[in-house]
Order: C-alpha cells, then sequence, then structure tokens
C-alpha cells in the first residue's frame, strides 16, 4: 500500500541553508523496493530499533550528531572546489545514506528516503548543497558545530567543511601536558616541512558531519580515509570527474536495482532465528546480565539551562608514544584497557564519596565482524550503525602508597581487558544484542513520544494500571536492587594509523585529529586513540553541567595518572 511521503515536515526540521533543495514528494513503500513519483525513482526502508534508539532523541538539539576533525597540510590545488565537490559526490554515490532523508510516521514507523540520482551531474548538485568553505580555525569548527545552531537535519543526514584558516593559539583544543609536547602550531610546521612535491602547501581544516543513526565511528574513519585516498591521489580534476559519471552509470544506468540498495539495519545484518524457547531463553539471559551491572559513582551534576560542551585534548609525543605502547605490551594490557583503569584511579583520587559502590564505566563494542549478510559489491557499503555496549565495573578505591597504587593500577587494566574480551566474545553476544536494540528502541519511542507531548503541554503522568490479573510469577530468583550508574564512557578508537592509509594520499600531511559528538546536559565520554604516531587522549563534556571544578580536578589526575603509570 503507497502512501505520500512528505520528506520536508516543517515540524521535524531544523531549517535548512538558504538555496538547500528538499526533495520532491514521493511516493513510498513498506520496504526497500522502489517507487516513482513524478519521474523519480525513490527507495525507503524503516528503520531498526538500534536506529531509533539514536534519531528519535537527535530531533531537538541534534544529540549525538558526529564530527571528525581532521587539520592537514597540501597543496592549494588539492583542496580546490571544484576537486573537492567530486570526491565528496562520488563517496556520496556509493554510500546511499550520506544523501538519504528521514521521514517520520510514527514513534515505530521512521523511514529512510533516498531519491536516485537521474544523472552525474545531479549527484554534483546534491553534494554542493552539503558542502561548505569557510575560514575558521579548529577550535571554532568544532565549538560552532557542539555549541551552535544545529547543523544537520532529517534533509541533511551529513554535511562537509573545508576550512583555510590558522589556529588562534588562544583558542586551540590541545592542553599542554606536564611534560613537553609539541603544539598545534609545530605539528603544522612538521607536516608542511614534509612535503616532497616541492609545492607550497597551505594549512586545512576538514569537519565531516553524520548523523549517528546512520553510521558510526568505523564508518566516518574508513570514510575519511576513502575521501582522501581520492583527494590526494594522482588522478587529476577531469579523471575524477571521468570516475563520478562512470560511478554513477555503473551503479544507476547499467545495474539491476533491488530490495539491497539501502544498507539493512544492525538487527538484520545479525539475524537470529527465533523459536519460543530460543526467545524466552534470550530475554532471561539478557535480564540476569544487566542484573550483573553494578556501578554506585557519578560525577556531582547541577542544572544549567544552556549546554556547552568543551574537548580539551593532549596528545604525546612519539617517542613517549612508543614507550608508553612498549610498557603495556609488558604488562599484558593494551592502550585501551590502561585508559580504563587510568579513569578508575583518577576518580578514586578524585572522588570525597563512598567508595563501597564500584565504578562502572561504558564503551561501544563493534559489531561488524559478526555480520551474517553478505550483500552485492555494488552495493555494499560500510555506512550504516552497527555497534553495541559492552561495561567495565572496577573498585572504587586506590592504595595512597605509591608501589601498591602501580601494581593496582596494572591488576585493574588486565581486568579491564579481561571483561572487554569477555563481552566481545560471549557466546550470547548476539541475543544479548537483539535483546538490547529491542529495549533500546521500546525506552526510545516512550521518551520521545512524552518529549513531544510534554512540549504541546499534552503530557499527562500515566495511571497506575487498571489490570486486575494477578501478577505473574517472577522468572528470575529475587534480589536486591542495586544501582547500576555509569561514572563516564570511553570511546577507544585504538591505531587509526591502521585505517589511515597515509602513502595512498602522500600529498596530504596529516597532523591532527578530534573527534566526537554534540552531546545532551550532563553528559561526558573520555576518547582515547594513536594517529600520526602519537597517543591522543581528549575529553569531551558539558562544562555546565557538574558541579564547578570536579571535571577539571578528574582531568588533571588522569594526566597526572598518565605520567605516573604510562611514563
Amino acid at each position: 500500500m503507497g502512501r505520500f511521503v512528505d520528506v520536508a515536515d516543517p515540524v521535524l526540521l531544523t531549517p535548512p541553508l538558504d538555496g538547500e533543495d528538499l526533495p520532491a514528494a514521493c511516493v513510498g513503500v513498506s520496504s526497500n523496493e522502489p517507487s516513482k513519483a513524478l519521474g523519480a525513482l525513490f527507495y525507503e526502508r524503516k528503520m531498526g530499533d538500534t536506529e531509533l534508539s539514536y534519531y528519535l532523541p537527535s530531533r531537538q538539539s541534534g544529540v549525538n550528531d558526529m564530527y571528525l576533525h581532521l587539520g592537514f597540510n597540501a597543496p592549494d590545488h588539492l583542496v580546490g572546489h571544484s576537486r573537492v565537490r567530486t570526491v565528496w559526490a562520488i563517496l556520496r554515490a556509493r554510500h546511499p545514506l550520506l544523501s538519504a532523508h528521514v521521514q517520520m510516521y510514527d514513534y515505530d514507523d521512521v523511514r529512510f528516503v533516498y531519491r536516485v540520482p537521474v544523472s552525474p551531474d545531479d549527484v554534483l548538485r546534491d553534494a554542493e548543497t552539503s558542502l561548505e568553505y569557510r575560514t575558521q580555525c579548529k577550535a571554532e569548527l568544532i565549538d560552532s558545530y557542539l555549541n551552535g545552531p544545529r547543523t544537520l537535519s532529517n534533509s541533511r543526514l551529513s554535511y562537509l567543511v573545508i576550512s583555510h584558516g590558522e589556529e588562534d593559539p588562544a583558542t586551540s583544543l590541545l592542553t599542554p601536558p606536564r611534560t613537553p609536547s609539541p603544539s598545534y602550531e609545530s605539528l603544522k610546521s612538521t607536516a608542511a616541512l614534509n612535503n616532497e612535491d616541492g609545492l607550497p602547501h597551505s594549512q586545512f581544516d576538514i569537519l565531516i558531519c553524520a548523523m549517528h543513526f546512520i553510521g558510526d565511528g568505523m564508518a566516518l574513519h574508513t570514510f575519511a580515509n576513502d575521501f582522501l585516498g581520492l583527494l590526494g591521489s594522482e588522478k587529476s580534476d577531469a579523471e575524477l570527474e571521468a570516475m563520478l559519471h562512470a560511478e554513477w552509470t555503473e551503479r544507476w544506468q547499467d545495474s539491476h536495482h533491488d530490495s539491497s540498495m539501502l544498507p539493512a539495519a544492525l538487527e538484520d545484518n545479525i539475524p537470529m532465528t527465533w523459536s519460543k524457547l530460543r526467545s524466552a531463553a534470550a530475554t532471561v539471559d539478557f535480564q540476569m546480565s544487566q542484573q550483573k551491572l553494578i556501578g554506585g559513582q557519578a560525577f556531582p551534576r547541577r542544572k544549567h539551562l544552556e549546554r556547552r560542551t568543551i574537548v580539551p585534548t593532549i596528545s604525546f609525543p612519539e617517542d613517549r608514544t612508543k614507550a608508553m605502547l612498549k610498557k603495556c605490551k609488558a604488562k599484558g594490557v593494551s592502550i585501551s584497557a590502561a585508559l580504563f583503569a587510568i579513569c578508575n584511579v583518577a576518580w578514586a583520587r578524585t572522588s570525597d564519596g563512598s567508595k563501597e559502590l564500584p565504578s562502572l564505566m561504558y564503551s561501544a563494542l563493534n559489531l561488524r565482524p559478526y555480520s551474517t549478510v553478505k550483500r552485492p559489491s555494488l552495493r555494499d557499503s560500510y555506512w550504516f550503525l552497527s555497534i553495541g555496549y559492552f561495561n567495565v565495573i572496577l573498585p572504587s578505591f586506590v592504595s595512597e602508597d605509591r608501589t601498591r597504587a602501580e601494581i593496582t593500577f596494572w591488576h585493574r587494566a588486565r581486568q579491564a581487558k579481561e571483561q572487554s574480551a569477555r563481552a566481545a566474545k560471549h557466546p550470547l553476544l548476539i541475543s544479548r544484542t537483539q535483546e538490547m536494540a529491542k529495549e533500546r528502541g521500546a525506552r526510545a519511542r516512550a521518551w520521545g513520544k512524552e518529549d513531544d507531548e510534554k512540549e504541546k503541554g499534552t503530557w499527562t503522568p500515566p495511571t497506575p494500571s487498571a489490570n486486575t490479573e494477578p501478577p505473574r510469577e517472577p522468572v528470575l530468583p529475587a534480589r536486591a536492587k542495586v544501582p547500576s550508574t555509569a561514572l563516564i564512557g570511553l570511546s577507544l578508537l585504538g591505531n587509526l594509523d591502521g585505517m589511515y592509509k597515509h602513502a595512498n594520499f602522500s600529498r596530504i600531511k596529516l597532523h591532527t585529529l578530534t573527534t566526537g559528538s554534540r552531546q545532551r546536559q550532563g553528559a561526558m565520554l573520555l576518547f582515547g586513540y594513536t594517529f600520526v604516531g602519537r597517543l591522543w587522549v581528549s575529553l569531551g563534556y558539558d562544562e555546565n553541567g557538574f558541579s564547578e571544578g570536579v571535571v577539571d580536578k578528574f582531568w588533571t589526575e588522569c594526566l597526572q595518572a598518565i605520567e605516573e603509570f604510562l611514563g
């Protein structure tokens, strides 16, 4: 049964930039099958539960809208508007969710709508509407994205900003470490000196923006590598334009269109065969696993009308990074596991509260290796959401004796490693992921409806159930209720130099990477990764959402713990 799709619903959309073209009305269907309207071909599919859990909270202020900033030096001609637009268009043609739109019918019926481009020029025109050149420095780019008006909307799921500006040292996001580390200016200068083509290089900043419900960190960094690989390639502008024509011809003029056009939702990429018994067992296992999550530590918060996210960031020189990696390896852990222990020790030394309950920290789990659905190569986009979650629980105390503290630190790091590995290799990971998706989806729908009704002034508190049936016998044994408060989230990206193939764009010299997302009030997330041979640690948080000075003290303790234990 077809229905009218108005992809430009003004109630849900952030007003587009001047000149942004909204898609024409189209007739939609309930699957990936194509439909035609006004001479155009459209595909649409419903969002899965995990996508909905990110979409519904994002509607008002862009919570979780992702960004990736890269600072680099390159010859000016490689970053010209025409060349960038062509590369941006090629990749948008390969990855349809980047240029799709969203239409919401109901809280459990939200759809991606993709209009098939009618020509290569059509792809270019579409790319132009989501591309902007600026003259802002890195700090201004990131601050405007995180704290200014929302960049993305239902009709703009991705956006690209190129800036040719100079960094203002007074607003730099790089926080000087306790031991000397090259500044942002010296990083730029070093990168500029490493050019081999003899051409003058200029400083550029790029900001890649995307909704979280169309992808995750893996998609974002893979995309950035592909983008730089094309931009910094030996291909001329004319050859890149010919490549765009070939892409469009292969995908839309010569290929057979089928239901695999749009990437599948997470839950469909890791399907399970559900018998009644298996479904019941999965529910019980999930509930029991959730009961094991005990956390009683939290940063003291305060109420503030305005959210303001800041991202203090520090990087360590290559020689120190190598020494840290070597020390972690000798202790049998990774940098990622060590960062859990760093946060654990920093909190133990910061908090003045009770130490009886442990600290619970959460992180994302890449689920792409678990996908069992194979797609045709022509439709094999990596822009889709595929993350789960796991938790690390550690004691909230640490000895004041330095020797004992170091022994405790490495023990906690090994505990973090074991808990992370156990989550990734658990035999019931897929069923737990499916159950978590159901729970997150249901919660997001309920909260989304409540938020909308409160905004309209029509919300009423739920009344006690009038159900007179006797309560069911509980499935699980009775247990004392315990808190499951999360202290902090960690986004541990690992060695990004394994994802960025620097040799493929040798004329572009990367020197800086910062990533994150727009946050809700009172949110906090620590990032850790290695990039261009350096360890980077950043803390994105709402500086108005916490008691004054408490996060500054925690961040200082984190840096001191890195100095003390990692060297």
